[in-house]
């Protein structure tokens, strides 16, 4: 199983000190110029009661991250701010296809800590530490900067995933117009917006959250890095467009498949009215010279009943091609 501490790290003025023991965290807090950056993932309730204890966290942020399943949001407590992030991972399925699966994180930012805790996801963030290492100018910031690497990092993942989204839109787009495809492009269409909708969920509630991190009055831990959260948020924006236009291209998709339905249906009926107009004619004529009265016309002809087949033949031959030439046929 994977262990539920993943790292435990100090760092000060820029630099990393050293990985310590949990134990030793409130001893490094103390310092000036000092942080520490802690990771778990999906931690028991008692190993986050003791992070708690250990950076002081708020009891109401805490009990959602003990519990999870957070909308995305930002939130302040006092001097420090609690975020929720949802994480976005295609994974494969028996059909062949894929899923997008959300995972979520939470982040608890101070002044001189920062506490990721990851739910549902696998994907960690040691790449996040490597850059912040190599940057030690700007990991000066502290724990602010690392918040605002976090968060690039989550919502840079979003990117393959819209991606994806438009390559799979665009091969269902490829069979639109196909004979016989309409009622299963409808539910992949359908299928896709859903995913489409995920990654919105996701998104938008992240989107607006970010947008008081570099306007009007800044917490605290963030002061100085406002250029680099309308980065963040200007990320978002792009892909918030992108759904968008993702959304608008689905609705005019699935229009399009219900119009070809209507279009097949017409047809089916057309062809069926035809049919039944060249059976009613000699229907009718039959039906006429089956009531057995005495007195009809040409009842007594010699050629009266070759006369009566050739006229329900020519009548016939002639409704066929007549709705022939009107494509009912």
């Amino acid at each position: 199983m994977r262990p539920m501490l993943i790292n435990c790290v100090a760092y000060q003025d820029g630099k990393k000190l050293a990985d310590i023991p949990v134990e030793d965290i409130s001893e490094y807090v103390s310092r000036p110029d000092c942080f520490v950056w802690v990771a778990l993932f999906e931690p028991t309730t008692e190993e986050l009661d003791q992070m708690a204890e250990e950076f002081d966290l708020h009891e109401l942020a805490v009990e959602d991250a003990r519990h999870g399943h957070q909308r995305p949001k930002i939130e302040e407590y006092g001097d420090s701010l609690f975020a929720v992030l949802h994480t976005i991972e295609r994974e494969p399925t028996a059909e062949g296809g894929d899923e997008l699966v959300t995972g979520e994180v939470d982040i608890f930012v101070g002044a001189n800590y920062l506490l990721t805790v990851r739910h549902r996801t696998h994907m960690g963030f040691a790449s996040v530490r490597a850059r912040s290492e190599r940057e030690p100018e700007l990991l000066k910031h502290g724990a602010g900067y690392v918040f605002y690497a976090v968060m690039d990092n989550v919502v840079d993942r979003y990117f393959p995933v819209i991606d994806a989204l438009e390559t799979e839109l665009e091969e269902i787009e490829s069979h639109i117009f196909e004979q016989g495809t309409a009622r299963r492009n409808i539910e992949t269409l359908y299928a896709l917006k859903q995913k489409v909708m995920t990654v919105k969920h996701a998104v938008d509630p992240l989107m607006e959250a970010t947008g008081r991190l570099y306007g009007g009055r800044v917490p605290q831990v963030c002061a100085g890095m406002g250029e680099y959260f309308r980065d963040v948020y200007d990320h978002l924006h792009r892909i918030h467009a992108s759904i968008e236009g993702i959304r608008e291209m689905l609705t005019t998709a699935i229009q399009v498949n219900l119009g070809m339905i209507s279009l097949s249906d017409n047809e089916v009926t057309k062809k069926l009215a035809a049919w039944a107009a060249i059976i009613a004619v000699p229907t009718m004529i039959a039906g006429i010279y089956g009531m057995n009265f005495d007195f009809m016309p040409e009842l007594k002809w010699t050629f009266g009943y070759p006369l009566a087949v050739a006229a329900m033949v020519a009548a016939d031959v002639y409704l066929y091609f007549h709705f022939r030439r009107l494509k009912w046929l």
